[in-house]
């Protein structure tokens, strides 16, 4: 993780929120190279969900909504997370995350449902005192004020999630859409969680961003359309390039389900830290509609014109993080290899870190191995020397062919190597090459990523090759 944390600052993937400052914990913001990483998971997962699918619309929903929306779902009261102080040195924990890191079993959920308390002697694992609070429960939701007086009548809050905004809107989402029963509602926006500690990086952040759908389905429909929804969402993780083997299905046990669900499986990625969760569908019944049409006085029923019958319909919930996908996608394409020192396609080895020099002929390097679909930077385009106008009005002229195709980054600075060896750093999939021999018969040399090999295109051709 050092490793990476390293190249996403130094390549423009990722920076820490405020750095000039000193920083400021659970925020991250996002570089060049990670706009764009973000961009491509977005559209990849806005394709699968919505535009591939006739049976769902879109929403792009407020931040801020009425409070009620938050009483009615059960945030106000319901959304916590037990927490620890340390009297002596001020640092908090999450009760549960506490007692992990320092080996001890405790049940947790609600400190008052479950009335836990810390086993005597317990240390802070900062400073090592023992003067810690017993768990109390702690509301992760932020509070703001709206309008210019902070009393209690304008309290407001950042939503912790984006689906109810969905559930709030879906009698006029319903009408609007000529849709029927089942159908989804997708969504994607920020979320906020005022996090007790944001660790592991970006995985917990208090600042994110989540893609949600939610699928609304007949009553008894529950169980099919959940699986429905697993099997869909693990195939899509692995056409954006997380392998199956990476990735595992974690399944909820009926113990551990939220009270209105039947069932909920988290799909969970291999990260350097642990396996960790990516996304989780919950089959949720009609609780959240239910709730709404319960605090608002609104109708949530929907009529079946084929079954002449009206119901409150159940939903299945797709609920991922992009910014998890992202750190998943970044863990899972960076390498370490030895690789011929003539950039020439030579056979490329996997890389024995441990080693204290490389095998004769060869060097080290490093290689974000991004699927094509989801990196950053499609193809970049090199004249082969800078001082050469002729090689650089040619090359510029290959760079506008490559742009057409996606996004594409020109670099005529330094020895050819080294601009290849930048390029494999940021994961782009291919190089261009312009050379004297471009200038005689229109052909650029075309380099792969992964192999390093290289072959000679006609630049005509150049288009097709690249989508």
């Amino acid at each position: 993780m050092e490793k990476l944390v390293s190249l996403c600052k130094r390549r423009g993937f990722i920076f820490q929120s405020s750095e000039i400052y000193g920083g400021i914990n659970g925020f991250w913001d996002y570089g060049p190279l990670g706009v764009e990483l973000k961009r491509n998971i977005r559209d990849a997962w806005w394709k699968a969900m919505v535009r591939d699918r006739e049976d769902v619309v879109g929403l792009d929903a407020s931040i801020i909504m009425h409070p009620r929306v938050w009483e009615a779902s059960g945030h106000l009261t319901g959304f916590t997370d037990p927490m620890v102080d340390c009297k002596a040195c001020k640092k908090r924990y999450r009760a549960d995350q506490l007692c992990e890191e320092l080996g001890i079993t405790i049940e947790t959920g609600s400190a008052e449902e479950h009335g836990f308390k810390l086993p005597p002697g317990t240390q802070c694992p900062a400073c090592g005192s023992t003067d810690l609070t017993e768990p109390r429960d702690f509301n992760l939701m932020f509070k703001t004020f709206i309008g210019p007086v902070e009393d209690a009548s304008s309290v407001a809050y950042l939503r912790p999630e984006t689906a109810q905004a969905i559930f709030a809107q879906f009698n006029n989402v319903l009408s609007v859409s000529r849709q029927k029963v089942p159908f989804g509602i997708a969504q994607i926006g920020k979320a906020f969680r005022n996090e007790i500690n944001p660790r592991n990086y970006t995985f917990r952040s208090r600042e994110f961003e989540q893609m949600e759908l939610e699928f609304f389905i007949k009553p008894g429909t529950d169980a099919e359309w959940h699986e429905y929804w697993v099997a869909e969402r693990l195939r899509w993780y692995e056409t954006i390039g997380l392998p199956s083997s990476s990735l595992h299905r974690d399944i909820h046990p009926k113990e551990k389900l939220a009270h209105y669900a039947s069932a909920c499986t988290d799909v969970a990625y291999e990260f350097p830290f642990g396996i960790q969760e990516l996304e989780g569908i919950a089959a949720r019944g009609n609780f959240d509609l239910s709730r709404h049409q319960e605090f608002s006085g609104k109708s949530m029923e929907y009529f079946d014109q084929e079954t002449n019958e009206k119901y409150v319909p159940h939903v299945v919930e797709p609920s991922a993080g992009v910014d998890r996908i992202a750190l998943a996608l970044l863990c899972n394409a960076y390498a370490e290899e030895w690789v011929p020192t003539k950039d020439t396609g030579g056979e490329v080895l996997a890389a024995d870190i441990t080693a204290s020099r490389p095998p004769e002929g060869y060097e080290m390097r490093t290689v974000m191995r991004f699927a094509p679909c989801i990196a950053p930077v499609k193809t970049a385009v090199f004249p082969l020397l800078k001082n050469k106008p002729e090689l650089v009005a040619k090359a510029r002229e290959v760079f506008e062919i490559a742009k057409a195709c996606g996004p594409a980054f020109y670099d005529e600075g330094g020895a050819i190597g080294r601009r290849y060896r930048r390029q494999d750093e940021i994961g782009t999939p291919y190089g261009v090459t312009i050379d004297f021999d471009t200038l005689k018969d229109e052909t650029v040399t075309l380099r792969d990523r992964d192999t390093m090999k290289q072959e000679r295109v006609k630049i005509a051709e150049l288009p097709a090759l690249l989508k």
